[in-house]
């Protein structure tokens, strides 16, 4: 038999790279659109001066409703994926989702150019922002669970790509502004990066199939799910059979004449006999079979709940806060800033946060301080509303330093990205083996939520500025 020793190698790092685009690919509609705030702001909130102050005639809340839309399928097809994984093969799922995602970018690229009234722009953006997270949701589930069959390490690549995704596109929008071209050509261009990166990303997938190392391991988790299917359905065939010729032994022996009793105990099967067998096949079963998703709640719902109150502190002010501050140093600094101290700032101390669990794993699973923690980073929410939000109506400004709103987000985005992590890989440990998948898909559930309360409470929390 074949064992891991014999397995090929990853030459060059081949299924490495493209796994990192597979994950930077899954994560682009969200930070595209996001990091895109003030071309979309641009294009929607019409001003004009009265009284000598610039007032904005219809607020559109786009950070707003653009968070709440990118988050609520990934809520949506996490708890639809158990019939939509099944009636459709990983190809259909991640190629048709790229292919989507891939048209809908150049749509949005193809807006960039078209005039078109406020009302209707929000309208139609809204739906591509909808939809395009839709199939990254599909295509998100998809590909956790193909990672899921190579070594760990490739799901820690995985996530490094989704970590930078965030990045890719703040550094993708700080060029856009320097290249001193008018805004729509600085928008197009803007756009069309995430259609070439959608295509590197389609591009990686269908690459994998090729690769040797790839292929042993994608064929061996489903020849693995093949074989044990195979070996349940044999023995319970095998209990089943003896227990018909129980049951056809035992109709023999009550038909015999009363005088062949000696021959009729010889004939007549031991009565714990099918028991035995059968109990045997219960402990089988009972070893094999996984627990039900309310038992495996039981030993994680820590980590759901610290998943759920990461996202949900983190969603409720960035972007839909955070993306309004404004710099106290007015000039050309002002084009870069949001750029800079919000997007490119939060992304990078993110996956700074992240990667660091690598070599610090601190508290450990078991450990109280680990929620409460977790809890303590709902004091960023009034620290960073009480940055230079603009335009505010309730909330003085205590922190109108940019230095000040930068070691904030910096400290915000750090916490997020190291607890989240932490809670990730810390509830499949909490649980058998065999019940590893059920623990990583409700935390993936726990992390939608979170995602999609966050989104929600960042609506009132704007207000309260």
């Amino acid at each position: 038999m074949k064992g891991r020793t014999d397995a090929p190698q990853d030459r060059a790092c081949l299924v490495g790279v493209c796994f990192f685009f597979l994950g930077l690919g899954t994560l682009l509609p969200w930070n595209f659109f996001m990091t895109a705030s003030l071309y979309f702001q641009g294009r929607l909130n019409s001003t004009e001066l009265r009284n000598g102050t610039v007032v904005v005639l219809k607020e559109y809340y786009f950070n707003n409703w653009m968070t709440l839309l990118s988050q609520l399928p990934l809520l949506v097809f996490t708890l639809l994926n158990s019939i939509l994984y099944q009636r459709m093969s990983a190809m259909m799922r991640i190629a048709g989702s790229l292919v989507f995602i891939l048209l809908l970018f150049i749509f949005t690229a193809v807006l960039v150019k078209v005039p078109m009234e406020a009302d209707h722009f929000f309208s139609v953006t809204m739906a591509t922002i909808w939809f395009i997270n839709s199939f990254g949701a599909v295509l998100q589930g998809s590909l956790f669970g193909l990672v899921g069959l190579l070594p760990q390490k490739y799901s820690t690549i995985f996530m490094s790509g989704q970590g930078l995704a965030g990045t890719f596109a703040a550094i993708a929008m700080l060029l856009a502004i320097a290249s001193d071209a008018d805004s729509e050509t600085a928008a197009l261009g803007y756009f069309i990066t995430p259609c070439v990166g959608t295509l590197v990303t389609l591009f990686s997938y269908l690459l994998l199939p090729r690769l040797e190392f790839a292929q042993y391991y994608l064929n061996k988790g489903s020849k693995y799910e093949a074989d044990t299917t195979d070996e349940l359905l044999k023995e319970r065939s095998t209990v089943e059979n003896g227990k018909l010729n129980g049951h056809a032994n035992g109709t023999v022996t009550s038909n015999a004449t009363k005088d062949s009793s000696a021959a009729e105990a010889e004939v007549e099967p031991s009565p714990d006999g099918p028991k035995q067998a059968f109990l045997s096949m219960e402990q089988v079963e009972k070893g094999q079979a996984k627990a039900s998703v309310l038992e495996v709640f039981k030993k994680i719902w820590v980590m759901a709940f610290c998943i759920t109150f990461v996202f949900t502190v983190t969603l409720s002010v960035f972007p839909a806060v955070t993306a309004d501050v404004k710099t106290s140093f007015p000039g050309k600094w002002e084009r870069f800033f949001i750029s800079v101290c919000c997007f490119l700032i939060f992304n990078i101390n993110d996956w700074f946060g992240r990667t660091i669990t690598t070599l610090i794993r601190w508290p450990r699973k078991e450990s109280r301080l680990f929620p409460a923690l977790v809890v303590s980073r709902v004091v960023f929410i009034p620290l960073l509303m009480l940055c230079n939000v603009q335009s505010r109506s309730f909330l003085p400004v205590y922190f109108s330093h940019d230095a000040a709103f930068s070691v904030i987000m910096s400290l915000f985005s750090l916490s997020s990205g190291y607890f989240v992590c932490l809670s990730m890989s810390y509830a499949p440990q909490l649980v058998e083996p065999k019940d590893a998948e059920t623990a990583g898909a409700l935390m993936t559930f726990f992390l939608a939520l979170g995602l999609s309360i966050g989104a929600a409470l960042s609506f009132p929390l704007r207000a309260l500025v």
